[in-house]
């Protein structure tokens, strides 16, 4: 499958990439619709180099057109990209559904629904060019150059080396695209919450702070230099020419966006909800609709993260009356676990390890047990990396990176080490399983083994990919993966508590007002997770609204449709079976997941 993946992906670029310097385009004869979407998918790798290096199946060759360039950040690039999105529903809504079948079928149904849902957005007018924040502590574009240009874009050749100080070099233009559009959307309305505003000026001066040398865009670039077949006065020019090109263009674009933030500071408030912005109300309905891919509103999410929570502290609540812990609240107890010495690691280089390393033991674990609940293990690989220590303050506990398609790159299970005491011994085996086996690993690793159009291989569902994720971890336990571990399975529950909680937060600042402080307050109550942790989630829904609430949803929807499996074919219901049905059509919206599972049930009743 990934020679058949690069294949197809070299084969048409090419295509592209010849029309291209011919001034024409490739013209197909009555296409598929797989074809049709595979143009539109291409067509648009066109026009972003950095995701052709986040696919990964073209770089250093020669089709290698991209490695040496940044993807536009401007804000007429996000007017065109529009255009383009209503160019392509256009397209995809005149096939006839009567004249399609199998996965073209769904095809069409998921692309109508990635189109539809993000051309919505026009109707807010400051989120046209793109996200409400494009500097923002979590995902934004001063701490995604450098993971990007560190975890990325491979050195492996003279070519990509060469190309990586292109890229230093391109910088400074994407960093003023990036400064044109927030300052636009400043302009109608749209300016960040303070706390943002503060952070992520913090987080590029401690970024610019040392010599260029010392920078890890330097370091990492000299040391993956070492690994290159090259004479060593190139080697030696290369490294001179990174590091000029850190000191004269990317500490000075970082300075340039410093400035601009700053000067956002003025007009900023301390409101974390997006409702206080021009539209806010309007925006949020559109993204809650978009992460969940459902038409809750946001009320019915509030209510269901409120029953939720009710549900799992009461399971919580049994377990630690069992272990002898009957005093306070189920969060206050849950803290005073956490704060507990004895199941934290060392504080120190060795201790961190010994964190990665742990991670490492328990997926191997639990993928040995995988042909009990799977029919297929894809082969690519995972390894479990920290976070990068510059931006550990603003992200997350953790996240997932997917492999290449080429299968250069291992999947990365990447670990906040910021601080030993968010990582308490027992809560380890929920986040290796929700992030790696089998949680986002295993279901993204899959979905590039389809033969699919690319698009529908890599299209961001969140409620789908977060739900799975979620269902990983209730699923491990439904493997035995924490039989005899009760304060393990505590983990499990405060990790599903948590998602619960999300509900109620997200729509609670973005909805009902709520302030940061008083989210947090709520989320530390009701969790007892550490106090810091807590503030880095809260502070991330507030820059990324909706987001939250789709592993809850995404987690329900598919224990619903395997609950609604189990009743209506009784005892021809195979948990394998299943999961292949939900896996085998990659990424999809909950509703036309919904639809695929019904097809599958009867399927299966008549096999």
């Amino acid at each position: 499958m990934w020679r058949f993946v690069k294949w197809t992906l070299l084969s048409v670029l090419g295509l592209v990439v010849l029309a291209a310097g011919y001034g024409t385009y490739v013209v197909f004869i009555n296409p598929s619709l797989h074809m049709t979407v595979n143009k539109q998918t291409f067509a648009l790798l066109m026009d972003d180099p950095e995701l052709i290096t986040q696919l990964g199946a073209i770089e250093g060759g020669w089709l290698d057109f991209h490695s040496g360039k940044l993807s536009d950040a401007s804000w007429e690039q996000g007017e065109r990209d529009q255009q383009r999105l209503a160019d392509n529903l256009a397209v995809i809504e005149a096939y006839e559904p009567a004249s399609l079948e199998g996965q073209e079928k769904i095809t069409r149904e998921v692309m109508i629904w990635f189109y539809g849902t993000a051309l919505a957005y026009r109707d807010v007018a400051w989120a046209t060019g793109g996200a409400p924040y494009p500097v923002n502590q979590m995902f934004g574009v001063q701490n995604g150059f450098p993971r990007f240009m560190q975890f990325t874009h491979v050195v492996r050749n003279e070519k990509t080396a060469r190309n990586y100080v292109e890229r230093l070099k391109a910088v400074g233009v994407k960093f003023d695209q990036v400064i044109g559009v927030v300052r636009k959307q400043a302009g109608m309305g749209d300016v960040p919450p303070t706390f943002v505003i503060d952070k992520v000026v913090a987080e590029m001066k401690g970024l610019i702070a040392a010599p260029a040398r010392e920078n890890p865009l330097y370091t990492v670039y000299v040391d993956s230099l070492k690994k290159v077949d090259m004479a060593e006065e190139d080697r030696a020019r290369l490294a001179a020419d990174a590091e000029t090109a850190i000191a004269d263009t990317v500490y000075p674009a970082y300075q340039r966006l410093i400035a601009a933030m700053e000067d956002l500071r003025s007009q900023s408030t301390p409101d974390a909800g997006i409702w206080k912005q021009t539209q806010g109300e309007e925006y949020y309905a559109l993204a809650l609709r978009q992460q969940t891919t459902t038409d809750l509103t946001p009320q019915q999410v509030h209510d269901i993260g409120l029953a939720e929570v009710a549900r799992i502290t009461a399971e919580m609540d049994a377990i630690l009356i069992a272990q002898g812990m009957s005093e306070g609240t189920v969060g206050a107890r849950m803290k005073a676990l956490g704060e507990d010495p004895k199941y934290h690691f060392e504080d120190s280089d060795k201790g961190r390890q010994d964190i990665l390393d742990e991670y490492t033991r328990l997926l191997a674990e639990v993928k040995a047990k995988l042909p009990e609940a799977f029919e297929r293990i894809p082969p690519q690989e995972l390894e479990v990396v920290r976070v990068p220590k510059f931006s550990e303050t603003g992200s997350a506990g953790a996240y997932y990176n997917p492999p290449s398609l080429d299968g250069s790159r291992p999947g990365r299970f990447f670990a906040n080490l910021r601080d030993v005491k968010e990582t308490p011994k027992w809560s380890m085996k929920t986040l290796a399983y929700h992030e790696g086996i089998p949680g986002h690993h295993y279901q993204i690793a899959t979905a590039q083994n389809l033969d699919l159009p690319l698009a529908r291989s890599n299209l961001p569902f969140t409620a789908y990919t977060e739900g799975w994720a979620l269902y990983a971890e209730r699923l491990a336990w439904e493997m035995g993966m924490y039989k005899d571990d009760p304060l393990g399975d505590l983990g499990r529950l405060q990790a599903e508590l948590f998602r619960a909680v999300r509900l109620v937060v997200d729509t609670g600042m973005h909805y009902k007002k709520w302030s940061r402080e008083q989210a947090i307050a709520y989320m530390v109550e009701t969790t007892g997770m550490a106090e810091s942790d807590v503030t880095s989630e809260i502070e991330r829904y507030a820059v990324m609204p909706g987001q939250a609430c789709a592993y809850k949803i995404g987690m329900l929807k598919i224990l619903e449709l395997r609950d609604r499996a189990k009743t209506a074919l009784g005892p021809k219901f195979d948990l394998r079976k299943f999961h292949s049905a939900v896996l085998d059509n990659g990424a999809l919206p909950l509703t036309v997941l919904e639809s695929v599972i019904d097809q599958w049930i009867a399927e299966q009743k008549d096999a």
